[in-house]
């Protein structure tokens, strides 16, 4: 069976250290995710620790992506995660350049046309609108726009700062008219990510917001259909 594909509009959770999306808790995060998905026939991909990846796409139908790659081949690299084994694990992609495990702007080039060779789809975040500029000359399928200020704040950019999505949209569409361009900081909301599609992003990256929430089901639902209705 060919693991599932990415296609926008989507969501993008993502599972980081968090307690709740490590083990048997990222599998089932990824279940509600899959059950979310299926309800609403909204593309949501999960994004999990390396030593899950395996675990989820096996035991789930959800798309994985890996967290972070190294833009190294098959050799002499302890410690460094190689495209191939994330590919061969499941995982149909991988974020670059997280505001957590930040990167040169070389190294994201490198990366990216790394995981082109091995077939992964690329999501590369960005701070700030002129960072998403030169990170989609580099050819990502997808760029997130993430001030790193509202990560985890529960402030959502689409309110805070709007001004940065839809520049982000004009910065990347620019340079490259086919990579999408996803809004991630603070969405906790169906409100949220409906703001974020309006000003013409075409999906959301997300984590606190449905891995931490009370309820993942209900809160990954609400996101869900407010992409429905756009």
């Amino acid at each position: 069976m060919s693991p599932p594909t990415l296609k926008t509009p989507i969501i993008i959770v993502n599972f980081k250290a968090y307690r709740e999306g490590v083990g048997e808790g990222a599998v089932k995060l990824a279940r509600v995710a899959e059950r979310v998905s299926a309800e609403s026939d909204v593309c949501i991909a999960v994004a999990v620790q390396p030593t899950d990846i395996y675990r989820v796409v096996n035991e789930t139908g959800v798309p994985v992506l890996a967290q972070h790659i190294d833009p190294v081949e098959y050799g002499s690299y302890t410690g460094h995660i190689l495209p191939e084994a994330v590919r061969d694990a499941g995982a149909v992609g991988t974020l670059i350049n997280h505001s957590e495990r930040r990167v040169s702007l070389d190294f994201v080039a490198r990366a990216v046309a790394r995981a082109r060779e091995v077939g992964l789809t690329t999501v590369v975040c960005a701070d700030v609108v002129e960072t998403c500029r030169k990170v989609a000359e580099t050819g990502p399928d997808m760029v997130a726009i993430e001030p790193p200020e509202l990560i985890g704040t529960g402030i959502a950019v689409s309110k805070a700062k709007p001004e940065v999505i839809s520049g982000a949209v004009e910065a990347v569409k620019s340079v490259r008219p086919e990579v999408s361009v996803l809004c991630g900081a603070g969405i906790t909301s169906g409100e949220d990510v409906e703001a974020a599609l309006r000003l013409g992003a075409e999906g959301v990256l997300v984590a606190s917001g449905v891995v931490r929430a009370k309820n993942p089901y209900k809160a990954l639902l609400s996101m869900a259909k407010a992409i429905v209705r756009i």
